[in-house]
């Protein structure tokens, strides 16, 4: 049944509140963007050196993402997401304690497995308990990483420009609030009828759909964070103006999200709509590393749009595409994707610190090229995503209805 305008924000209360503690999660993948110089100052440490805290963070959240299921299975979706709350909150506060680099960045490998715990089984809580099916669930999940993200680098801005260890205590506050939220607003969740097997993840990624999404998502995850990890270092500007330029960029990532993605789909198809989007994200990447100062803010900006459209259309894929469970397919989408989130960061680094600033943008553009050729050589694996008549036109875009 078709939705009346603004019917994406009639939810339930749970489902704010798990969005909530959702845009807090998300608001821990840019937080250290502005305060990374800081770190290094602080901490005596090299750009790559600290470019480990992406490392550690999204390997253990790739990594716990195959287990999400596992427990959530067991526990229920609503001790999980406490559990991964928990964790967050602890590891947090423990991270700004920290006394050296590698403290640091063990305390955010723990965080990262709190991150995984909650965010799988908040996609998966947002979209079983949300009104108006699986396509505004996922927008309403993509709104609030947006959110998370453009908010994420303004904290750390405001709280490192008093003490780099501040945002850290900052987060892990938040993260309290978000959990006495779901206490006492998400109902318990039942466990499903059959538990997740370790393995189940992994099997998934044998439909031709979900693994042509998720390696693809890889690539773009490795750009995505060649521009998020690396261009800190090389604005040479203080936190608030690192944090300017990531809130634009973190803007331009929630419009396109919620806005600009739906809209593009219903027109040209969710492949195509990818395939031109990884395109951008090349010739933006390309931009940056031809720039000065001023055309790197510009680039960096306008980067968001193509990652705000890629992230939606490639969350609602994983969700869509198979027959999997959606809690089983997006854990074994997401132990993909947040492998390049793992890699990049310090791989691009320290090509910076080795060949020059440009490299990096570089490699994040053949990154992109690379998802471009796996998407278009197996395009047809995506055939339930946008129908195509024997013209070849694209019929309907949109997602299955949960």
């Amino acid at each position: 049944m078709s939705q009346p305008s603004g019917g994406i924000l009639r939810q339930p209360v749970s489902v704010w509140a798990t969005a909530f503690a959702a845009v807090v999660a998300f608001m821990g993948i840019g937080l250290v963007d502005p305060i990374l110089p800081s770190i290094a100052q602080g901490l005596h440490a090299t750009p790559s050196q600290v470019s480990l805290l992406f490392t550690s963070y999204f390997l253990v959240t790739a990594v716990a993402m195959l287990v999400t299921g596992w427990v959530s299975s067991r526990i229920g979706g609503k001790r999980t997401l406490l559990l991964g709350l928990a964790l967050v909150v602890v590891f947090a506060a423990l991270a700004g304690t920290s006394g050296t680099v590698g403290q640091l960045v063990g305390f955010r490998a723990g965080w990262g497995l709190g991150n995984a715990l909650f965010v799988a089984t908040a996609l998966a809580v947002i979209v079983g308990a949300a009104s108006g099916g699986a396509e505004k669930a996922i927008i309403l999940y993509e709104a609030a990483l947006g959110l998370g993200i453009s908010l994420g680098p303004l904290v750390g801005a405001l709280l490192g420009d008093w003490n780099w260890r501040a945002p850290f205590f900052g987060t892990a506050t938040l993260m309290a609030i978000g959990f006495a939220l779901i206490v006492t607003l998400l109902a318990p969740t039942p466990k499903p009828a059959v538990r997740t097997r370790l393995s189940d993840p992994i099997r998934a990624l044998a439909h031709g759909g979900l693994s042509t999404t998720a390696f693809t998502a890889l690539f773009y995850n490795f750009a995505f964070f060649t521009v998020l990890a690396f261009t800190p270092f090389i604005l040479g500007m203080s936190a608030y103006g690192i944090g300017a330029v990531f809130f634009g960029w973190g803007v331009c990532v929630a419009l396109a999200s919620v806005f600009g993605a739906p809209w593009l789909q219903r027109r040209l198809g969710s492949v195509r709509v990818l395939l031109l989007s990884l395109a951008l994200l090349a010739v933006l990447q390309v931009g940056i590393a031809l720039s000065g100062q001023a055309g790197t803010v510009v680039f960096v900006i306008l980067c968001g749009i193509p990652i705000g459209f890629n992230n939606t259309i490639f969350t609602e894929a994983a969700m869509e595409v198979s027959d999997a469970p959606r809690p089983v397919a997006s854990a074994g989408y997401n132990f993909v994707r947040w492998m390049g989130g793992a890699l990049a960061p310090y791989i691009v680094t320290k090509l910076g610190e080795e060949f020059g600033e440009a490299v990096p943008y570089y490699v994040g553009a053949a990154c992109c090229v690379a998802g471009i050729a796996i998407l278009f050589t197996r395009r047809h694996h995506l055939a339930a995503l946008d129908h195509v008549d024997t013209d070849h036109t694209f019929r309907d875009a949109s997602p299955a209805q949960a």
